[in-house]
This record gives C-alpha cells, sequence and structure tokens, in this order.
C-alpha cells in the first residue's frame, strides 16, 4: 500500500540495505532466539532469565516481562504474517497470565515463581500497564472474549491509580516532595493506542491528548528541550538527585510515541517538536569519548547518584534507532539521518551476539561487555524485537511502500 505524504532521501541512504538487516535479524535470529529458548511447556509462560547460550538460569517470571513477550508474538501474528508458531506462542502467555497474574482486586503482581505463585505484590502500575497492552492485542488476533475483558478491566484499574501509582506501597514520604514521573505519562500515550479497538477513539486520543500535554509542559525543559524524569507537580524543578535526573531513554522513546501519535493526527508541528527534543537529547547524551548513549545524567551536570550512570544498554539504543527511523520518515530531517548512522553503526558493532544469537544488553562506559546473559528481570523479548519491526518498517516507508 502506498504510503500518503512525501518519502524522503539523502545522497549516499541506503535505506534498502538498512531494512534488510533489520528485517533479517528479526526473523533469522532474535525471534528464533526466544522461540526456542523461553517456551516454558511445563508450568507455561515464558523463561525471561537467558544466559549467553539461551540456557534458563532462574525461573521467577516477572510480570512485564511476560506480558512483553505476549504482546510481540501477538504484534508479529497481526502485523507480520499469520504464523501458528506465534500465535501459540501468545496463547501461551496469555492463559498463564490470566490465571496466575492478578490478584483478587484484578491487580497484577511483579513478579511469580516458575509455577505462578506470586512472589512480589503488585506494587508497580507497569505491570498493569504491560498487561492491558499485551491483552488488548491478543483479542485483536484471538476475538477471545476473555482477553477482552481482562484489557479492558486493567485499563479501568490503570485509570483509577493513576494520580498514586504505587497506593500503599511508595516508599517516599509523598507530602514533603510529591515529584510525579515521566514515566507513567510516556508510557500512557503509547498505550492508549494500543486501547484504541477496546475503548473506542474518543477515550483513546482524549488520554493521549492529556499525557503528552502534561509532558511538554511540565517535564519538558522549553529552554534546552530536555525532558527531566521528575518535577513537581506544577512543572517546576526539585534540586535534588531525583529532581535533575534525565533518563535519555526514557526521552526518546518518549518522543517517537508522541510522533507516531502525531502522525495519525497530522499534526505536523508536534511531530517536528518531538523530533526537535530528540536531537537535542543525542547531543547532551552522546558519549564524546568512547560513542554510544549514557543511561543517566544530571541535568545541572553534578555528581550523579546512579552508580550505572555511564553504562551502555541495549533499550536506549533500540528506542534511539525507532525514533530517528521514524522522525526522518515524517519530517526529513537531515540531523535525523545522521544521528541514525552514527547510532546503528554503534549499536551494530556492539550489542549482537554474532556467536549465540541475540543482543548483549550492558555494556560499560568503553562499550565492552559487562553482563553476557540475554535476558533477566529486565530484559526480556520485547524492546529488541519491537525497534527491528518498526524501524524496518519506518525504513519501508522511505521506499515509498508500507510493510
Amino acid at each position: 500500500m502506498r504510503i500518503v505524504g512525501p518519502v524522503y532521501s539523502m545522497p549516499g541512504m541506503d535505506n534498502a540495505r538498512l531494512e534488510k538487516r533489520y528485517r533479517e535479524a528479526l526473523l533469522s535470529d532474535i525471534i528464533p532466539f526466544w522461540e526456542g529458548h523461553s517456551f516454558d511447556g511445563e508450568y507455561g509462560g515464558y523463561f525471561s532469565c537467558l544466559d549467553r547460550k539461551g540456557n534458563v538460569y532462574d525461573t521467577d517470571k516477572f510480570i512485564w516481562l511476560q506480558a512483553r513477550e505476549m504482546w510481540t508474538f501477538s504484534l508479529l501474528f497481526d502485523q507480520l504474517e499469520k504464523r501458528d508458531g506465534w500465535l501459540k506462542m501468545a496463547r501461551h502467555g496469555a492463559e498463564f497470565l490470566a490465571k496466575h497474574g492478578m490478584d483478587a482486586g484484578g491487580n497484577w503482581y511483579f513478579s511469580l515463581d516458575r509455577a505462578g505463585r506470586p512472589l512480589v505484590q503488585p506494587c508497580n502500575i507497569f505491570s498493569d500497564c504491560f498487561a492491558a497492552m499485551a491483552f488488548a492485542r491478543y483479542a485483536g488476533i484471538s476475538g477471545d472474549e476473555e482477553a477482552k475483558k481482562i484489557a479492558l478491566g486493567t485499563w479501568r484499574n490503570i485509570l483509577a491509580r493513576r494520580e498514586q501509582p504505587k497506593g500503599k506501597f511508595l516508599k517516599q514520604v509523598a507530602e514533603n516532595r510529591p515529584l510525579k514521573s515521566l514515566a507513567l505519562p510516556m508510557i500512557m500515550v503509547n498505550l492508549a493506542g494500543q486501547m484504541e479497538g477496546l475503548i473506542g477513539e474518543v477515550e483513546a486520543a482524549r488520554t493521549a491528548d492529556g499525557c503528552i500535554n502534561e509532558i511538554m509542559s511540565l517535564f519538558l525543559d522549553k529552554d534546552r528541550l530536555l525532558l527531566r524524569e521528575n518535577v513537581l507537580p506544577d512543572g517546576s524543578r526539585c534540586d535534588s538527585f531525583e529532581g535533575r535526573l534525565v533518563n535519555p531513554g526514557h526521552g526518546i522513546e518518549a518522543m517517537w510515541f508522541v510522533m507516531d501519535y502525531a502522525r495519525r493526527r497530522r499534526d505536523s508541528g508536534l511531530a517536528s517538536r518531538a523530533v526537535d527534543v530528540v536531537l537535542r537529547t543525542l547531543g547532551f547524551a552522546w558519549d564524546t569519548e568512547f560513542g554510544g548513549l549514557f543511561y543517566f545524567r544530571d541535568a545541572e551536570g553534578k555528581p550523579p547518584d546512579k552508580l550505572e550512570h555511564d553504562q551502555k544498554l541495549w533499550w536506549v539504543h533500540a528506542e534511539t534507532l525507532v525514533a530517528l527511523t521514524m522522525g526522518f520518515a515524517i519530517t526529513g530531517r537531515r540531523e535525523c539521518w545522521e544521528w541514525l548512522e552514527k547510532v546503528d553503526d554503534y549499536t551494530w558493532k556492539r550489542f549482537p551476539d554474532p556467536k549465540y544469537g541475540e543482543w548483549f544488553g550492558y555494556l560499560n562506559r568503553r562499550g565492552e561487555i559487562l553482563l553476557d546473559a540475554k535476558g533477566g528481570k529486565w530484559k526480556g523479548c520485547f524492546h529488541v524485537p519491537r525497534a527491528l519491526f518498526l524501524c524496518s518498517n519506518e525504513l519501508a516507508r522511505l521506499g515509498g511502500d508500507k510493510a
């Protein structure tokens, strides 16, 4: 199907080669790795703690990684190819999560043991967010009424918890430093789009519009075009570790969520503004000595409190590739393509494992492997396959055809 709108190019641009590499890596490397190693045929669900070779080294199951993998296979079945194996993988996660993932009130636990017994209470609203996203996508490919019910019930719970997402599990004394976090409004922009088929266009747009307004008015430093991770309720700055924290990966991921929404709404001004933020964030977070993007930065250049601040992480670079391919496809801005070539070169030289497949997740500042496991408590079947899928689609757009 032809894309409505301009198709951009630059001298020497070889988007067809990049598209082929991204798509082949997705289908010949990343997805086979998870299909071959993560399926728990005895208890249900997926293993996420996989060593370099794909061997299971821990059997605990973390709800948002279970939901993310379920969503990934549902997406591939829905938008790439109707493979029975992908539907089976998605159903496998859906059945396990529906049976074990929630407490009596419909709140999603943080983690379970292998058999599905809860280990950590529903202390993290992002378990709910990824569960809603997964069940909405699965309902779309399966027509499963129970999946629709779970997705909608979870969505309503999220809306009810938005103002106090931690609830009784909040550690901070909130009245003394009532910080708002970027993480929830950014994910709600994306989640609203994922839920649109179930909640309707009006509610999805109202939710996304409100979250985007919050992001761009409260969290965005309009002079520096950097997104703070935490601000006071009125958007004013808090001079503290948390208040000065910049998470480049979050900021860049949030902006491609905004770009994607802006494209669907045909709002070129909003899309361009999001690209501005991505480019400014890259200039702020790029390591000019060793290359790659820092995990965390202090907005004022003060010593950060996070010891891992100078690590180079897989998901930060994966989300940046999405933002840059999307930004160029929408706006045709030269800076997007120039940064794409730079980030692509760094990423493909360091993260993929040529021997055993998939990507390493954690590098030190110099780009050396810190941990050679392919999955764990935080890394699963999500950021890499989603990025490869979306990047290949955006690169296909540049050829004038929708993938």
